[in-house]
């Protein structure tokens, strides 16, 4: 597997579901700023058809609806759809995760702890996504709020390093020294 974060801001999404599971996808989704989210469903919860409002289509998504996406999350709809949906994005080259079938995921949405712009993930690669919530739960406690407004620091400090020629090494010893003075890390 190759960690990678992506930016929602700038692909298109497609989101197949029915139930709460979609409703809580879609929620993450507008939390984070996703602003092409298309929604599939048959047959929606109420809650669903409210958050999704004019994004709502209410049929699954055919071949053109699939490759129009950029990546595809499916959701709670069942095997024999999961698979359908599946073999549709492989066949358009649409990236998907059928969530919870680890055999028809092209990547894994990993358990993510975030604080401003700082964010750790933690995945299994689909064997168990338990696990990695409970870890994230971990690392939510020693991970306080502080660290939002301390990458905000050492970033601004780092644009200054650049800004007066520092070069990759130096920019390294600048944030060690930087983050060992203020006794941030062990």
């Amino acid at each position: 597997m190759f960690p990678i974060n992506l930016d929602l801001t700038r692909l298109s999404v497609a989101l197949v579901g029915n139930g709460q599971a979609t409703l809580n996808r879609l929620r993450q989704f507008d939390g984070d700023g996703a602003e092409y989210v298309t929604v599939y469903s048959e047959n929606p919860i109420p809650e669903l058809v409210d958050q999704a409002g004019d994004r709502l289509h209410r049929y699954l998504p055919n071949s053109a609806d699939v490759n129009a996406a950029s990546i595809m999350f499916i959701v709670d709809l069942g095997e024999k759809k999961d698979a359908e949906l599946a073999s549709i994005a492989k066949a358009v080259g649409t990236i998907a995760n059928v969530e919870d079938v680890k055999e028809y995921c092209d990547f894994f949405s990993p358990a993510r702890v975030q604080r401003g712009d700082l964010m750790i993930t933690v995945s299994t690669n689909g064997h168990s996504p338990r696990l990695a919530g409970r870890i994230r739960r971990a690392i939510e406690h020693w991970l306080d709020p502080k660290w939002s407004e301390r990458l905000a620091i050492l970033s601004a400090e780092r644009e200054k390093w650049k800004a007066n020629g520092a070069d990759m090494k130096q920019l390294l010893e600048k944030t060690d020294d930087f983050i060992n003075r203020r006794g941030w890390l062990p």
